[in-house]
Order: C-alpha cells, then sequence, then structure tokens
C-alpha cells in the first residue's frame, strides 16, 4: 500500500486551511500528527479517509457507529457501561478493532482513557499489521506508537522522522540556530546603522567647512586641504552613505523566538489560607445510583499541595470532585476556602461579554498578566463575544479566568482533554506558576509526573494516598 496526497488544498467552510506539496503514506507507517488546535489536524485526517476506501476513522466527537460489539473485545477493555467518557471511548475502540483495515486514522484515541485503557490500546497498535495516523497530545503515547512526526503550522505540513521526543529535539535545534541567527542579525544591524550615522556625521562637517567665512577659512588653511575636491568627497561620503542605508533596509529581518517568561500567580492576602490541612475526608462514602464506588475513604490535602487523583474509568474520580465542591457531610474543607471548579462542560457562558472582559471583570490581578495568560492560551482575539466561542476555546478562556481569579483551591476534573501540545505546555507553565492548592484528575502520564507532588488512588472502592 502506497498512498500519495500531492498538490492539494484543503478548506473548511470555504477557508483554506492547508497547502500539502506531498506526503506519502506506505505500509506499516507509523505517523503522528501535531499542531496548533484549528491548524487542521482533524481535517487532515477527515481527507484522508474520504480518499482511502480502506481505512477507518476514530474520532472523539463521533457517537459508538455500533452498540453491538464483539464480546471479547469488550471484555479486553473492560467496559462494563457507558457511564463515563472513558467508557465510551472504550467501546469505540473495541468497535474499531472489529475488522481489519489496511490504515487506521485515529483523532485523540487516548482522551478520557485510563492507564489501563492506554497499555491496551498501545498493546493493540503495536501488532497491528496496517498503517497508522495518530493525532494526540499525549506525548508518552506518541513516543511509544510513532516513527515520523508530521507537523502542521502555518498551512503546511512538515515531516520530522522520530518519535516525538525526537521531534521535540530537531525543533530545539531549529531554535537555537534561529535564536543565533538572530543574534547575528542584530550585531549587523546595529554595525550598518552605526556606519550610516557616522558617513552622515561626515558630511555634515564638510558642509559646514564650505560654509565658513574666507577669514575662518584662512585661519585653518594650514590645517585643511582645500581643494574642488571637498564638494566631491563630501558627495562620495553621501553616497556611501545611502548605500550603507540600502544593504540595511535590505537585510533580511530575523525574529527571535526564545522561551517566554514564566508566570506567577500570586494569592492576593485576603485569600490566603493559614489551616495547613484544607480538605479533610473521613469514613467517606460516595455512589452514583446503586454504584458504590467509595467505602470507608480517608485522606488530607495539604496547603499548596498539587494533588492528582488517579484511577480506572468509572471509578469515582470526578464524583469525588464534585463532592469536594458541592460539600458532603464526611469532607471538612476550611471555611475560608474559595474554590474554582472546572469541568469538561464548564464552558458554557450566560451573558455577552468579550474575551477580554470576561476574565477582567472577575479578577483582580494586573492587566499585563491577564494579557499574557490569555496569550499564552492562544486567546488572541480579546475583543470576541464569548458565546461565539468554539468549545475547545471556551475551555481555555474559563482555565484562564480559573488561574487569574479569586480562588485558592482549584478543581481541575481533565482539563487536558482536547488541549494541543502548545497550549497544554502553557496549562503546565500555570499550573507550576501557581501558589495555592490544585486537586486535579488526569490520565496523561507526562502532566502527572510533572505536576503531582502527591496522588490519591481510587480503585476497588478504596483510596489510597501514594
Amino acid at each position: 500500500m502506497t498512498i500519495q496526497i500531492t498538490s492539494q488544498q484543503l478548506t473548511r467552510q470555504d477557508k483554506l486551511i492547508l497547502t500539502i506539496d506531498q506526503l506519502i503514506i506506505q505500509d506499516f507507517d507509523r505517523i503522528g500528527i501535531v499542531g496548533k488546535n484549528g491548524a487542521g489536524k482533524s481535517t487532515l485526517l477527515q481527507y484522508i479517509a474520504s480518499q482511502y476506501a480502506q481505512s477507518k476513522l476514530f474520532a472523539q466527537a463521533t457517537l459508538p457507529e455500533t452498540y453491538e460489539v464483539d464480546g471479547k473485545l469488550l471484555s479486553e477493555f473492560n467496559v462494563q457501561g457507558m457511564h463515563s467518557g472513558g467508557e465510551q471511548t472504550k467501546w469505540k475502540l473495541a468497535d474499531l478493532f472489529s475488522q481489519y483495515y489496511a490504515l487506521l486514522l485515529l483523532d485523540e484515541p487516548t482522551t478520557h482513557l485510563d492507564q489501563q485503557g492506554k497499555t491496551l490500546l498501545r498493546e493493540k497498535l503495536a501488532y497491528y499489521y496496517g498503517a497508522l495516523l495518530v493525532v494526540s497530545h499525549d506525548r508518552a503515547f506518541l513516543d511509544d506508537m510513532v516513527t515520523t512526526i508530521w507537523e502542521i503550522d502555518d498551512g503546511k505540513v512538515t515531516v520530522y522522522q522520530g518519535n516525538y521526543s525526537d521531534y521535540e529535539q530537531q525543533k530545539a535545534l531549529q531554535k537555537q540556530q534561529q535564536h543565533e541567527q538572530y543574534l547575528i542579525y542584530q550585531k549587523e544591524k546595529a554595525r550598518l546603522t552605526s556606519a550610516v550615522e557616522e558617513k552622515k556625521k561626515k558630511a555634515q562637517k564638510l558642509a559646514t567647512s564650505k560654509s565658513m567665512s574666507k577669514s575662518e577659512k584662512k585661519a585653518k588653511a594650514n590645517r585643511m586641504f582645500e581643494t574642488k575636491s571637498k564638494g566631491t568627497s563630501e558627495k562620495s561620503i553621501q553616497r556611501a552613505a545611502k548605500a550603507i542605508q540600502q544593504r540595511l533596509e535590505r537585510l533580511p529581518e530575523v525574529s527571535d523566538n526564545q522561551q517566554e517568561q514564566a508566570i506567577m500567580f500570586h494569592t492576593p492576602t485576603a485569600l490566603q489560607l493559614h489551616n495547613k490541612t484544607p480538605i479533610v475526608a473521613q469514613a467517606l462514602t460516595l455512589t452514583a445510583g446503586e454504584r458504590t464506588l467509595i467505602t470507608e475513604g480517608q485522606f488530607q490535602i495539604l496547603l499548596g499541595e498539587h494533588v492528582a487523583i488517579t484511577g480506572p474509568n468509572g471509578c469515582g474520580k470526578s464524583t469525588l470532585l464534585r463532592h469536594i465542591y458541592e460539600g458532603h457531610a464526611q469532607i471538612t474543607i476550611s471555611p475560608k476556602a474559595k474554590i474554582g471548579y472546572f469541568t469538561q462542560h464548564s464552558y458554557r457562558f450566560a451573558q455577552v461579554e468579550t474575551v477580554y472582559h470576561y476574565v477582567k471583570n472577575r479578577t483582580t490581578q494586573p492587566e499585563k498578566l491577564v494579557r499574557a495568560v490569555l496569550h499564552r492560551m492562544a486567546l488572541h482575539d480579546l475583543t470576541q463575544n464569548v458565546q461565539t466561542l468554539s468549545g475547545g476555546e471556551a475551555m481555555r478562556l474559563r482555565l484562564c479566568e480559573l488561574f487569574l481569579g479569586e480562588y485558592n483551591i482549584l478543581l481541575l476534573d481533565e482539563p487536558t482533554n482536547f488541549l494541543d501540545i502548545q497550549t497544554l505546555d502553557a496549562l503546565s507553565q500555570f499550573m507550576e506558576g501557581y501558589e495555592a492548592t490544585i486537586i486535579f484528575v488526569s490520565h496523561d502520564a507526562y502532566f502527572l509526573q510533572r505536576h503531582a507532588t502527591k496522588t490519591l488512588h481510587i480503585n476497588d472502592q478504596k483510596i489510597t494516598t501514594l
């Protein structure tokens, strides 16, 4: 099997998204597709699916095509219902592997999956007798599964050999080389600018000398050799200055792309907590309908900790966060706690506001910080009405509001879902710069390792502190 995509332009709602010179997919290729949200990753997968009959597209936004899936596969994926997003994803994956396709096109297949689900998906794909194209923000998954990266940026696709870590190293080298070129450019620009100014000063001096009175010229006669060549010297210096100025104007501009400064979120004095254990649970029992999720659980959250809640899909992670936010008889929370709560459905906006004013009206943080945070989360149109934002944009705006808002405890339920790797990096910077307490749910191994100072693991109705 060889698929060639040559000289194609892909559009979305009559807007040009991608220009492709040439892309090739061969048997058993393992290709990861990366790029910012809206760059065209899903559009590219959809185009390939429409052109190649022996392909199968998996997308998070679609419902399961059938509810009659091989029971053995459902058992392998440990699907016991459709209670959580992870269980729905597992059902669709079981459906995907029920038939053979020469090319699998996977759009964010690890979203909502617990570690068990990710491990099984890796095993299935490792031995899959076909080609694979995958869009994912999960670095560990890309490192394990792909040998080529297609980067979509500014409407074009660039091919890099290696997994995601190899791609990052290549990008870091490019960034360093560009910074070095920027320094050379700045040095040359300064040299030419200085040379132009020097020539202009010399020409001005000669012009001043020509305008002296006869007595002044006679007094300086023994120091200055005055001939008709003085006029031509002045003109030659002016010509030289003009030539240097033209060189300066033709100098190719090089931009710098060094890493932006870290962002710090300082808790206002009025919101600072002094209780060393602002959240304590004892003999906690949680249920969902007739299902018991947690029995006689206990834990405590210390001030300033960044605590991860982990466990298999459907174990009660989101339910626990909700009960911390809404209150529960067995959970004691400091009376001065101001809790900000992020869920996958917390992006619906009740009133007309611009992106900028939505955040600014809910924070006392300085304007400079507000604008920097919105920029890091790729929210560049500050005048846009919040009610016209896409789902992904709205979730990023809500995250900005929470980190800038009047809170001293944040609850984040799978905040990494549907973020691209660039905005995921921005979220990581926010977490690292946040002084107060954070409790978060995530299945992203890289994100967990980077941010969790403690883990509450839920399994078999028990909570274990790790």
